[in-house]
C-alpha cells in the first residue's frame, strides 16, 4: 500500500504560481510513476503531469511550458510548481502513484484561480 498526502493548494489570482507537494509512505519501493491529475466541477479528471522513475515527464497541453513537476527520491515526494496561472486551471488536483498495475490516489487538495 501507498499513502499520499497533498499539500499546497489555496486561492491564488491568475498570473500567479503555486507550488503543490505529494509525499509519499508505504511500500514506496512499489512506485513505477507519480503524478498529478485534475478535477473541475462537471468535468473528468485529467492528467496533468507524470514523471517516471527514471525522471522521465509528460504534460497536458493545456499547462506545457507553465506547470512543471519534479520529485525528490529522498522524501519520497513529488512537486508540481504552477506558474502563469488561469482561471481554467481551477479544480480539485490529486497526487497519484503507479506501484505495477495499482493507481493509488491522495485525497485531493482544491486550487482556486481567480480572474
Amino acid at each position: 500500500q501507498v499513502h499520499l498526502v497533498e499539500s499546497g493548494g489555496g486561492l491564488v489570482q491568475a498570473g500567479g504560481s503555486l507550488r503543490l507537494s505529494c509525499a509519499a509512505s508505504g511500500s514506496v519501493f512499489s512506485i513505477n510513476a507519480m503524478g498529478w491529475y485534475r478535477q473541475a466541477p462537471g468535468k473528468q479528471r485529467e492528467l496533468v503531469a507524470r514523471i517516471t522513475s527514471a525522471s522521465s515527464t509528460n504534460y497536458a497541453d493545456s499547462v506545457k511550458g507553465r506547470f512543471t513537476i519534479s520529485r525528490d527520491n529522498a522524501k519520497n515526494t513529488v512537486y508540481l510548481q504552477m506558474n502563469s496561472l488561469k482561471p481554467e486551471d481551477t479544480a480539485v488536483y490529486y497526487c497519484n502513484a503507479i506501484g505495477g498495475n495499482v493507481y493509488y490516489w491522495g485525497q485531493g487538495t482544491q486550487l482556486t484561480v481567480s480572474s
